[in-house]
């Protein structure tokens, strides 16, 4: 059984070192997201605009299920993370989390366009991926890789 800890653990480490996933919606095809986790707990923050179709689709509803799928960079883990997804202008937040990056994409923090949205994320799936080499030598040697990975998937609560 895997260790819900460690799984939660190296899926924010990655999340936090990487920060890009794949968010997406019912009837809204997944994009390229830069995510914003802070200490290592849900909501999940990502700005985009309201000409976007998630900007839209929020505009227009108080908040739908979102989806995100996760790499890390080096493939060390793979995780997909569901929760609600609302717009949440909080203007504290805006400023707490506005860097740079985020500064590029628009007209400064009072850009009628800009758009901070809360996934507040309820679960995730995670996966840890082990070495390729060493799964392969394990395989030359006899090792069932079912039994090996067992340890390295599972359900995380992530509220």
């Amino acid at each position: 059984m895997a260790d819900t800890r460690e799984l939660e653990a190296r899926f924010w480490k990655h999340l936090n070192d990487d920060r890009t996933l794949m968010l997406g919606a019912d009837g809204i095809a997944p994009r390229p997201m830069t995510a914003i986790a802070e200490d290592d707990r849900a909501p999940l923050w990502f700005f985009t605009s309201s000409e976007t179709d998630l900007g839209k689709a929020l505009e227009a509803s108080s908040g739908i299920t979102g989806t995100a799928s996760f790499a890390a960079k080096g493939h060390d883990v793979f995780a997909t993370v569901t929760g609600p997804l609302v717009a949440d202008n909080d203007r504290a937040v805006i400023d707490r989390l506005w860097n740079p990056f985020i500064a590029a994409w628009f007209e400064g923090k009072d850009d009628p366009k800009l758009r901070l949205l809360r996934m507040d994320a309820a679960e995730a799936h995670v996966w840890l991926n082990e070495n390729s080499l060493l799964a392969g030598v394990k395989l030359l040697l006899g090792s069932d890789p079912k039994q090996d990975y067992k340890d390295k998937v599972g359900d995380v609560d992530l509220r």
